[in-house]
């Protein structure tokens, strides 16, 4: 009966938040072209229409345990689902989110992404696309914005809790900042698949590492403060 119940409210989520998201999409295209720096605020907007379909359709909430940075900072979050993919941009005003290079090809979305100054990273490693990379943090670290980063590189299981991509230790050292884990438990709410269900989705931040640590000894506290939230 739950699923069933799930699985209703989920197609109806579907047919609520995508179709009301072709206004946003649109204004972000056009800003993109005329009035880039309009592109962070309707991204914001877009992300709000996002956590209100999921909290009045679906039944998710969401809350905010532990002080997130205000200013410039590299914030190191887990990552278990679309869902904070999304809500990254309602908890910070204007983030820096790092993502996969080939997702600015995309047409249209790929200048979008690019006005909202999102920092490309290309798993090939090389050296043009490394340079670019690190004149985008470095360019959000000088306007204060924080720099978020997925560094577990795709989504994960419930329980989980792969080693840390390289990309995190690169701009940790690069950038010289705090880097601020942080803890997510989306799975329980929105796990793969189509079905999902009500509940509280929790971003435990935790405790700031100052810059300038040795990378194992960072790695190492980035990965158990990102994974406080996975069953014990």
């Amino acid at each position: 009966m739950r699923t069933a119940v799930a699985a209703v409210r989920s197609a109806l989520f579907a047919l609520a938040f995508y179709p009301g998201s072709v206004p946003f999409v649109l204004g972000a295209l056009i800003a993109a072209t005329v009035a880039p720096a309009a592109v962070v605020p309707i991204a914001r907007a877009w992300a709000g229409w996002f956590a209100l379909t999921s909290r009045f359709v679906l039944g998710i909430r969401w809350r905010v345990t532990g002080t997130l940075p205000a200013g410039a900072a590299l914030v190191a979050v887990k990552h278990q689902a679309m869902y904070e993919t999304f809500m990254v941009l309602r908890l910070f005003p204007a983030p820096a989110v790092v993502l996969k290079a080939e997702l600015l090809a995309i047409p249209a979305w790929g200048p979008a992404a690019r006005a909202h100054g999102v920092i490309p990273v290309d798993r090939a490693g090389s050296a043009t696309a490394l340079r670019a990379m690190l004149r985008a943090a470095n360019a959000a670290k000088t306007a204060g914005r924080p720099v978020v980063i997925f560094p577990e590189g795709t989504r994960t299981r419930i329980g989980s809790a792969p080693p840390l991509r390289a990309g995190l230790a690169g701009l940790y050292r690069a950038l010289r900042l705090p880097l601020v884990p942080v803890a997510v438990d989306s799975g329980t709410c929105w796990p793969r698949g189509f079905v999902k269900y009500p509940g509280t989705i929790t971003f435990a931040v935790g405790t700031a590492i100052p810059p300038d640590l040795d990378r194992l000894d960072v790695e190492a506290r980035a990965h158990a403060a990102m994974n406080a939230l996975n069953p014990r």
